[in-house]
Protein backbone atom coordinates (compact mmCIF):
# COMPACT_ATOMS: atom_id res chain seq x y z
CA UNK A 1 0.00 0.00 0.00
CA UNK A 2 1.23 3.48 -0.90
CA UNK A 3 1.96 5.52 2.42
CA UNK A 4 -0.43 7.87 1.32
CA UNK A 5 -1.91 8.99 5.16
CA UNK A 6 0.53 10.91 6.34
CA UNK A 7 3.49 10.47 8.46
CA UNK A 8 3.71 8.95 11.86
CA UNK A 9 6.38 9.38 14.63
CA UNK A 10 6.96 6.21 17.12
CA UNK A 11 8.00 7.24 20.75
CA UNK A 12 9.54 4.53 22.91
CA UNK A 13 8.52 3.97 26.64
CA UNK A 14 10.72 3.31 29.22
CA UNK A 15 14.20 1.00 29.21
CA UNK A 16 13.70 1.03 25.86
CA UNK A 17 15.60 2.15 22.23
CA UNK A 18 12.56 2.12 19.58
CA UNK A 19 13.52 -0.62 17.99
CA UNK A 20 10.86 -2.49 19.94
CA UNK A 21 8.22 -0.81 18.05
CA UNK A 22 9.47 -2.32 14.81
CA UNK A 23 6.83 -4.63 14.28
CA UNK A 24 4.13 -1.59 15.15
CA UNK A 25 5.96 0.60 12.60
CA UNK A 26 5.77 -2.09 9.76
CA UNK A 27 2.02 -2.76 10.43
CA UNK A 28 1.30 1.30 9.95
CA UNK A 29 3.43 1.05 7.07
CA UNK A 30 2.61 -1.94 5.02
CA UNK A 31 -0.81 -2.52 6.43
CA UNK A 32 -2.13 0.81 6.64
CA UNK A 33 -0.49 3.32 4.20
CA UNK A 34 1.70 5.42 6.86
CA UNK A 35 5.42 6.46 6.40
CA UNK A 36 6.83 5.51 9.27
CA UNK A 37 9.75 7.20 11.63
CA UNK A 38 11.32 6.30 15.01
CA UNK A 39 12.13 8.59 17.74
CA UNK A 40 14.69 7.68 20.63
CA UNK A 41 15.82 9.49 23.87
CA UNK A 42 17.02 8.63 27.04
CA UNK A 43 14.32 7.60 29.68
CA UNK A 44 16.79 7.09 32.72
CA UNK A 45 19.66 9.53 32.35
CA UNK A 46 17.53 12.73 30.62
CA UNK A 47 15.08 14.38 32.43
CA UNK A 48 11.48 15.23 30.82
CA UNK A 49 12.48 18.77 29.95
CA UNK A 50 15.50 17.74 27.91
CA UNK A 51 13.30 15.17 26.33
CA UNK A 52 10.36 17.54 25.04
CA UNK A 53 13.47 19.67 23.30
CA UNK A 54 14.53 16.69 22.00
CA UNK A 55 11.66 15.80 20.56
CA UNK A 56 10.69 19.20 19.49
CA UNK A 57 13.18 19.76 17.59
CA UNK A 58 13.16 16.18 15.69
CA UNK A 59 9.48 17.09 14.58
CA UNK A 60 10.94 20.46 13.14
CA UNK A 61 14.05 18.20 11.35
CA UNK A 62 11.01 16.29 9.53
CA UNK A 63 10.17 17.66 6.08
CA UNK A 64 6.79 19.62 6.16
CA UNK A 65 3.46 17.64 5.98
CA UNK A 66 0.67 16.00 7.29
CA UNK A 67 2.34 14.22 11.44
CA UNK A 68 0.79 11.73 13.51
CA UNK A 69 2.32 10.87 17.08
CA UNK A 70 1.58 7.31 18.34
CA UNK A 71 3.93 6.74 21.76
CA UNK A 72 3.83 3.63 24.20
CA UNK A 73 3.39 4.50 27.86
CA UNK A 74 6.19 7.20 28.66
CA UNK A 75 6.22 8.05 25.18
CA UNK A 76 2.90 8.61 25.03
CA UNK A 77 3.10 10.96 27.91
CA UNK A 78 6.20 12.97 26.60
CA UNK A 79 4.44 13.18 23.13
CA UNK A 80 1.24 15.56 25.17
CA UNK A 81 4.26 17.07 26.88
CA UNK A 82 6.08 18.23 23.57
CA UNK A 83 2.71 19.64 22.25
CA UNK A 84 1.62 21.73 25.32
CA UNK A 85 5.12 23.61 25.33
CA UNK A 86 6.06 23.44 21.87
CA UNK A 87 2.79 22.96 19.49
CA UNK A 88 2.91 22.14 16.09
CA UNK A 89 0.24 22.73 13.88
CA UNK A 90 1.69 20.05 11.47
CA UNK A 91 0.79 17.21 13.93
CA UNK A 92 -2.90 15.90 13.59
CA UNK A 93 -3.47 13.00 16.22
CA UNK A 94 -2.27 11.36 18.72
CA UNK A 95 -2.30 7.67 20.07
CA UNK A 96 -1.14 6.73 23.35
CA UNK A 97 -0.62 3.23 24.34
CA UNK A 98 -0.81 2.20 28.13
CA UNK A 99 0.08 5.73 28.94
CA UNK A 100 0.02 6.52 32.62
CA UNK A 101 -1.12 10.11 32.55
CA UNK A 102 -2.31 10.20 36.09
CA UNK A 103 0.41 8.86 37.56
CA UNK A 104 1.36 5.13 38.14
CA UNK A 105 1.11 3.17 41.27
CA UNK A 106 3.82 0.69 40.09
CA UNK A 107 6.37 3.29 39.62
CA UNK A 108 5.78 4.77 42.81
CA UNK A 109 6.21 1.51 44.21
CA UNK A 110 9.51 1.23 42.50
CA UNK A 111 10.64 4.54 44.10
CA UNK A 112 10.04 3.59 47.07
CA UNK A 113 12.97 0.59 47.04
CA UNK A 114 16.40 1.45 47.66
CA UNK A 115 17.33 3.60 44.44
CA UNK A 116 14.31 3.14 43.14
CA UNK A 117 13.81 6.99 41.60
CA UNK A 118 17.48 6.15 39.46
CA UNK A 119 16.11 2.79 38.73
CA UNK A 120 12.79 4.39 37.26
CA UNK A 121 15.45 7.20 35.75
CA UNK A 122 14.74 10.85 35.44
CA UNK A 123 11.93 10.98 32.89
CA UNK A 124 9.47 9.12 35.37
CA UNK A 125 10.51 10.63 38.08
CA UNK A 126 9.55 14.14 36.59
CA UNK A 127 6.54 13.33 34.48
CA UNK A 128 5.07 10.08 36.26
CA UNK A 129 6.11 10.28 40.26
CA UNK A 130 4.98 14.42 40.13
CA UNK A 131 2.41 14.34 37.08
CA UNK A 132 1.92 17.88 35.51
CA UNK A 133 -0.81 16.70 32.80
CA UNK A 134 -4.41 17.15 34.62
CA UNK A 135 -6.09 17.24 31.56
CA UNK A 136 -5.67 17.96 27.15
CA UNK A 137 -6.40 21.33 25.88
CA UNK A 138 -4.37 21.22 22.71
CA UNK A 139 -5.72 21.05 19.58
CA UNK A 140 -4.29 17.32 19.01
CA UNK A 141 -6.97 15.05 18.75
CA UNK A 142 -6.03 12.82 21.47
CA UNK A 143 -6.59 8.70 21.53
CA UNK A 144 -5.29 6.31 24.44
CA UNK A 145 -5.25 2.45 24.32
CA UNK A 146 -5.85 0.79 28.07
CA UNK A 147 -4.67 -2.75 28.63
CA UNK A 148 -6.80 -5.17 30.65
CA UNK A 149 -4.39 -8.20 30.07
CA UNK A 150 -2.58 -8.42 34.21
CA UNK A 151 0.16 -9.54 32.94
CA UNK A 152 2.95 -7.70 33.76
CA UNK A 153 6.32 -6.58 36.10
CA UNK A 154 4.00 -4.16 38.10
CA UNK A 155 2.14 -6.85 39.60
CA UNK A 156 5.61 -7.67 41.03
CA UNK A 157 5.89 -4.40 42.95
CA UNK A 158 2.11 -3.48 43.70
CA UNK A 159 -1.44 -4.85 44.14
CA UNK A 160 -2.63 -2.76 41.09
CA UNK A 161 -6.29 -1.86 40.88
CA UNK A 162 -8.02 -3.46 38.30
CA UNK A 163 -8.54 -3.67 35.43
CA UNK A 164 -4.73 -3.23 34.61
CA UNK A 165 -2.11 -4.27 31.60
CA UNK A 166 0.24 -5.70 34.35
CA UNK A 167 2.35 -2.36 34.99
CA UNK A 168 -0.29 0.54 34.13
CA UNK A 169 -4.53 0.47 35.50
CA UNK A 170 -7.25 1.59 33.28
CA UNK A 171 -7.70 4.62 35.17
CA UNK A 172 -4.33 6.24 35.16
CA UNK A 173 -4.67 6.14 31.02
CA UNK A 174 -7.94 8.37 31.32
CA UNK A 175 -6.70 11.59 30.71
CA UNK A 176 -9.81 14.28 31.13
CA UNK A 177 -10.14 16.40 27.60
CA UNK A 178 -9.28 13.71 25.07
CA UNK A 179 -10.90 12.33 22.15
CA UNK A 180 -11.59 8.63 22.76
CA UNK A 181 -10.40 6.26 25.12
CA UNK A 182 -10.40 2.44 24.20
CA UNK A 183 -9.85 -0.59 26.26
CA UNK A 184 -8.33 -4.25 24.90
CA UNK A 185 -6.96 -7.23 26.18
CA UNK A 186 -3.71 -6.79 26.52
CA UNK A 187 -0.48 -6.49 28.68
CA UNK A 188 1.42 -3.36 28.56
CA UNK A 189 4.33 -5.22 26.48
CA UNK A 190 1.79 -6.71 24.12
CA UNK A 191 0.83 -2.82 22.57
CA UNK A 192 3.86 -3.17 20.44
CA UNK A 193 3.20 -6.46 18.99
CA UNK A 194 -0.60 -7.13 19.07
CA UNK A 195 -2.28 -6.46 15.63
CA UNK A 196 -5.53 -5.16 17.18
CA UNK A 197 -3.61 -2.10 18.37
CA UNK A 198 -2.32 -1.49 15.47
CA UNK A 199 -5.52 -1.56 13.49
CA UNK A 200 -7.34 0.69 16.02
CA UNK A 201 -4.26 2.98 16.12
CA UNK A 202 -4.36 3.75 12.50
CA UNK A 203 -8.28 3.75 12.34
CA UNK A 204 -8.17 6.67 15.34
CA UNK A 205 -5.42 8.17 12.99
CA UNK A 206 -7.57 8.35 10.01
CA UNK A 207 -11.19 9.24 11.65
CA UNK A 208 -10.23 10.60 15.26
CA UNK A 209 -12.11 8.08 17.07
CA UNK A 210 -11.28 3.93 17.86
CA UNK A 211 -13.68 2.04 15.83
CA UNK A 212 -16.81 -0.52 17.69
CA UNK A 213 -18.35 -3.51 16.92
Amino acid sequence: MRATAGTVVLIHGLWMTGLETSLLRARLRDGHGFATERFSYRTVNDGLDDNIAALAAYLRSLPAGRLHLVGHSLGGLLALHTLQRHPDERVQRVVALGTPFLGSAAARAVARWPYGEMILGATVCDGVLAPRLERWDGSQQVGSIAGTLNSGLGTLVETLEKPNDGTITVAETRLPGIADHLELPVSHAGFLVNRDVADQTAHFLRHGAFRRG
